[in-house]
């Protein structure tokens, strides 16, 4: 007798368009998910979808109407499997005292509202799934929140960031909590030095010498690395809950102290 082999997990992933995002979904798409591959720029979403085979779909996490049209779109298209909300961002490294409260908002709505309404919005297409496929029994759903080292400890210069991040790593935690004895994991990685094309730059403004600075005299981790944290996290027994891992470069061992060798 044959028998119909179950469809590939479909996992979203925020944030796509570039560094851990975009990485993310190249690793996914190999690893066999279907995945949806969610950013504001629509350009460069086309671009990864022809590489790897995702669904692109253009995305403002910051907009409440935006994210409510997504998941219309996931319901009627499949459901969903897991999320991966990477969309967050740096801006400025003022001291508190002279802290930019624009960029403090901002910082707050795209790096925890904006996992908010994804999350909020995208569990009942998990739970249904979970249920879909076997209940407690079976293979479940993922909620997974890249956060940042930045969610651990503080730094000069960093309070709107540490703040942004320390709230994001409390929803994923008490998300946790609150989903005990439902067959949906919540999965916190957090990454320190990642050396991408963009963080840096957008925390500086467009100052590409300050942003390279960051990276200098160390080797710091690639977003490759970070999505193959994603990926085994993902790919574990549905009875393991990876509930956080930090994963930092050898030579990082705080936010503020990095062994910078030059090599």
């Amino acid at each position: 007798m044959s028998t119909t082999p179950e469809p590939a997990r479909r996992i979203l992933v925020t944030g796509a368009s570039s560094g851990i995002g975009a990485a993310a979904v190249r690793h996914l798409r190999a690893e066999g998910f279907d995945v949806v591959a969610a950013a504001r720029r629509g350009d460069r979403l086309e671009t990864l979808a022809a590489e790897t085979g995702a669904e692109a779909y253009v995305l403002d996490v910051t907009d409440q109407s935006a994210v409510d049209g997504l998941v219309s779109h996931l319901e009627a298209t499949g459901g969903l499997d897991g999320v991966v909300n990477n969309a967050g961002g740096a801006f400025g490294l003022d001291p508190v005292e002279g802290a930019d409260l624009d960029q403090w908002q901002h910082m707050y709505e795209l790096n925890v509202l904006g996992t908010l309404r994804v999350t909020k919005g995208v569990l009942p297409l998990l739970r249904a799934a979970a249920e879909r496929r076997g209940g407690a029994d079976g293979p479940g759903a993922d909620v997974v929140v890249v956060t940042s080292t930045a969610a651990h400890g503080a730094y000069e210069g960093g309070a709107g960031y540490t703040a942004a991040k320390h709230g994001e790593r409390m929803l994923s935690t008490t998300l946790r909590w609150e989903l005990a004895g439902e067959p949906v994991r919540v999965i916190e990685i957090a990454p320190g030095a990642v050396e991408t094309e963009e963080f840096s730059l957008v925390r500086f403004d467009g100052d590409a010498e300050k942003a390279a600075a960051v990276y200098e005299g160390f080797q710091p981790l690639q977003a490759a690395d970070i999505a193959d944290a994603i990926g085994f996290a993902l790919t574990r027994p549905a009875y393991v809950n990876l509930d956080l891992m930090v994963i930092r470069p050898r030579a990082q061992v705080h936010n503020t102290k990095i062994a910078r060798t030059g090599v």
